[in-house]
């Protein structure tokens, strides 16, 4: 008769290798790797803190209502992952770029499909806005030549840090959203507004959590942009407001030094700010792109 082995039955010395012994081998590759490492780092954690039964039942029930929380038009699971900085990081490791090209950021939970195209220089807000801003750039690959036919989605909260989907009775649709389409120059240029800075929704579990580690909920003024052109790289991010109160504790990790753009005043001008920023894309790997 074979004997069990050491590892058949639970022990806290051996508790991972008890658990993983049990994943068989017909299970998929990766999700075996990704759920052998989740269990090593997560029984780690309990034996470093030494978790008590009751904690963990804080934990349980703070699981449980986030999740009671999530609809349709929330998801409290992934405002926890921004809050802890996992979808920055998850961002991050896939969406390496060499030095030069412009880092991507969160997309935020916003963004809408079906946004109208413009012609370039329009104003994409179309309701209030007292601080209006021009926006504009170039989009280059990284040897500086421009990229034609480049397609620029922005999107930005309204002047009193609500996008226009969390206001529908109140905002027009589409209010401080717009599509545009480089040519030649690769050069963009549009108006809107000045953004400002606002607060990630703190009435449910996270925002409790928030609270209990000392944490505002709040997130700098920025602007989106998906930056996207055939044979390249498409970037996600936003300029956030140089000068914003908010830029070295952002409560979702968003900032990169690099994505800060000046907002500078404009004396006589079309609009009372202008903020220049240049996007820089990589290519795909085998792709001739289309820049001219």
């Amino acid at each position: 008769m074979t004997q069990p082995s050491d590892i058949a039955y639970f022990t806290e010395a051996a508790s991972v290798e008890t658990v993983n012994d049990r994943v068989s081998d017909m299970a998929d590759a990766r999700l075996k790797i990704v759920m052998n490492s989740l269990v090593r780092h997560l029984h780690a954690f309990v034996k470093d803190v030494e978790l008590t039964q009751d904690e963990w039942g804080v934990a349980v029930d703070f699981l449980t209502r986030t999740g009671q929380i999530c609809d349709g038009n929330r998801q409290e699971f992934i405002l926890l992952s921004d809050v802890l900085g996992v979808s920055m990081l998850v961002d991050a490791i896939n969406n390496r770029r060499p030095s030069g090209a412009t880092e991507n950021t969160v997309l935020g939970p916003f963004h809408v499909d079906g946004v109208p195209e413009y012609e370039m220089g329009a104003n994409i807000t179309q309701q209030g806005g007292r601080e209006t801003c021009r926006f504009e750039g170039q989009v280059t690959d990284l040897d500086g030549t421009p990229i034609k036919g480049a397609r620029i989605d922005v999107w930005s909260d309204s002047e009193d840090g609500f996008y226009d989907v969390q206001q529908p009775d109140i905002q027009p649709r589409h209010n401080n959203r717009g599509v545009f389409t480089t040519g030649p120059d690769g050069r963009y240029w549009f108006d809107g507004i000045k953004p400002v800075s606002y607060p990630i929704p703190d009435d449910g579990p996270v925002g409790q959590m928030l609270g209990h580690l000392g944490r505002h909920p709040y997130r700098p003024a920025h602007m989106h942009f998906i930056v996207s052109a055939d044979g390249h790289e498409t970037v996600t991010t936003h300029t956030f407001v140089a000068g914003d109160d908010y830029l070295t504790s952002d409560a979702v990790f968003g900032v990169k030094k690099t994505l800060i753009a000046d907002f500078e005043p404009v004396t006589n001008g079309e609009t009372l700010w202008r903020s220049r920023y240049d996007f820089v894309l990589t290519r795909k790997e085998g792709g001739a792109g289309d820049a001219d």
